[in-house]
């Protein structure tokens, strides 16, 4: 019977599940699982990062931009600690990934060895799957079982590795497992269809809030909207699934969210939520009835009390009621909300106008759509940028990936090396605020390395201004929110890519346009006004906050010494 390293049977699965690009960093602990993949890389390119929580971000956009499994490995101990940040943010956002995390050897495993580290206990909460390999013959079978819960579950699976095992030999013949992916879709409940129907029916203000569960189901989105004359609320990760100028698409909620999407959701006599566990309670209706579709009945009433829940693929709920229900006469709540977005627009257009010094957010974005491919790939990173690139970015039919649930400063980079590698055909930017991109800047080089022609662009404050403005809207004076200011311009040429600092209007454009025409990485260091990303509608307790900030700061700027004053200013706040 044929032998071959249990390390290269292994690797041969990966390559049947269709897995061509593994993130990572050698080392002693991994080493021999990193020579397969040298021996196998006409089939499966290793990607090698400066730090492995880029490998895991980086896998977990992957697996968010193509659907397909991310891939990332380590050494144990200090290596495995580093992807952690990258694997919450799959586990958060229901990205399969898989982990290859390396370990000491079997004959040194509980005797405290060097670098040894309880993997089995790190992955215990991020993962769906987690098991080490305990015997060369059992490895390719682990590989297959790991990928395939991955799959499953739409989550995190660890394989630790001891650094023996996959250059032993195996008898290669019958199988125990197989590499066949097999998935179903959930049908809804006839009653349950029918329940939701009614109370359809019977809205004259419905309201729909989309998340993720309905991008596979635009099109059926689109004609349901039409026939019941409801606008379209998209949760952030959802943005994309109608363009952002479609007439029933109101935009985001919330923090980062549009005054008629406020608005409309204030009005609403019934709300309708489509593959969303929306997370922002306080800006949905306080008593309003509501059908919930979702494929996980777990997300049913999870987070708002709903009237009917609906177990079910949101694709085939809404076929479903498209073939049932008959186009609603009385327009006139949409119409209405249509008018406040057109107004809204206008309200946006405004802000990315002008000319006068400094370079203001909006102006940046706006720039940005100028050069952006139809089909482009646009990595966003956590903080203001989020809201800016949210609010001002019209998405025709690009997509954009974010840190959805674990909203991690960082993901902007690692996003868009993945989606270079992932889909080179297609144009990968990443949108990054300086906070931000200086936690993951070592990784500029890998797209250098890789000859990856991503296009950086920092909305540069020289602060962590999203924290600032918690910090304002929470009514306490502003504290270690300021940052040492970078040339990131300078710093792309340093690793060889190309970089552009741009300070006046003037250059804005012609930055952009050069990004465009270049064939390297290239950074765009955007200096700019430090706005603070006020929210389409300013709530009682913001507003409440912000005053509190204001005479905080007044008070410490002025050093006012009112005795009675103070002594009220403390029991105010």
């Amino acid at each position: 019977m044929a032998q071959k390293r249990a390390g290269q049977v292994a690797a041969n699965i990966m390559e049947t599940w269709n897995i061509k690009h593994v993130f990572g960093l050698p080392g002693d602990s991994i080493n021999h699982f990193v020579d397969v993949l040298r021996s196998e890389k006409e089939e499966i390119d290793f990607i090698q990062v400066r730090h492995e929580e880029v490998a895991a971000l980086a896998a977990s956009s992957y697996a968010k931009l193509t659907g397909n499994i991310g891939v990332c490995l380590s050494i144990g101990g200090p290596g495995a600690i580093h992807l952690l940040n990258g694997l919450y943010d799959a586990k958060a956002d229901s990205a399969p990934v898989l982990v290859l995390a390396g370990q000491v050897a079997t004959d040194e495993l509980g005797m405290d060895s060097f670098q040894e580290v309880h993997l089995d206990r790190l992955f215990a909460d991020v993962s769906v799957y987690c098991e080490r390999v305990s015997s060369p013959e059992a490895f390719p079978d682990l590989m297959n079982q790991a990928i395939r819960t991955a799959y499953a579950k739409k989550g995190v699976s660890v394989l630790i590795i001891p650094d023996d095992l996959p250059a032993q030999k195996i008898d290669v013949g019958v199988k125990d497992t197989s590499s066949i992916p097999a998935a179903t879709i959930a049908a809804p409940l006839e009653q349950d269809v029918k329940k939701g129907m009614e109370l359809v029916h019977k809205a004259t203000r419905p309201v729909i809030l989309a998340g993720t569960g309905s991008r596979h189901a635009a099109r059926e989105l689109e004609s349901f909207a039409e026939k019941i004359a409801a606008p379209v609320i998209f949760a952030l990760p959802a943005k994309g699934t109608l363009p952002d100028e479609h007439p029933h698409n109101l935009g985001q909620l919330g923090q980062i969210g549009t005054k008629p999407a406020y608005e409309a959701m204030e009005e609403a006599d019934l709300l309708i939520m489509i593959g969303t566990s929306f997370p922002y309670r306080d800006f949905l209706p306080d008593d309003t009835p509501a059908v919930q579709i979702d494929a996980d009945p777990a997300q049913i009433g999870k987070r708002y009390p709903v009237s009917v829940g609906i177990v079910g693929d949101s694709k085939l709920v809404l076929k479903q009621w498209n073939e049932q229900l008959t186009r609603k006469e009385d327009r006139s709540f949409l119409e209405e909300c249509q008018s406040n977005m057109k107004n809204w627009w206008k309200h946006v257009e405004k802000d990315e106008s002008g000319d006068t010094p400094p370079i203001k957010p909006p102006q940046v974005i706006a720039a940005l759509r100028k050069i952006a491919a139809d089909d482009a790939t646009l990595s966003v990173d956590v903080g203001n940028v989020t809201v800016w690139t949210a609010r001002h970015f019209k998405v025709t039919n690009q997509r954009m990936i974010f840190s959805s649930w674990m909203a991690t400063m960082g993901c902007g980079l690692p996003g868009a090396i993945a989606s270079a590698l992932a889909e080179p055909q297609r144009q990968a930017i990443a949108v990054c605020g300086d906070g931000g991109f200086t936690m993951v800047m070592q990784d500029f080089v890998t797209a250098v390395k890789y000859k990856l022609p991503i296009i950086v662009v920092i909305l540069n404050n020289r602060k962590i201004g999203m924290i600032k403005y918690e910090q304002e809207a929470s009514g306490h004076l502003e504290y270690e929110t300021d940052l040492e200011d970078i040339d990131f311009a300078q710093f792309a040429k340093a690793c060889g890519g190309e970089g552009y600092r741009v300070i006046k209007h003037e250059d804005l454009q012609p930055a952009f346009d050069m990004a465009l025409r270049s064939n390297k990485p290239v950074i765009i260091d955007c200096v700019i006004e430090d706005q603070p990303p006020l929210p389409g509608k300013i709530n009682f307790e913001q507003a409440k906050g912000y005053s509190k900030h204001v005479m905080k700061k007044f008070f410490k700027d002025h050093e006012v010494d009112m005795p009675p004053l103070r002594k009220a200013l403390k029991r105010l706040f």
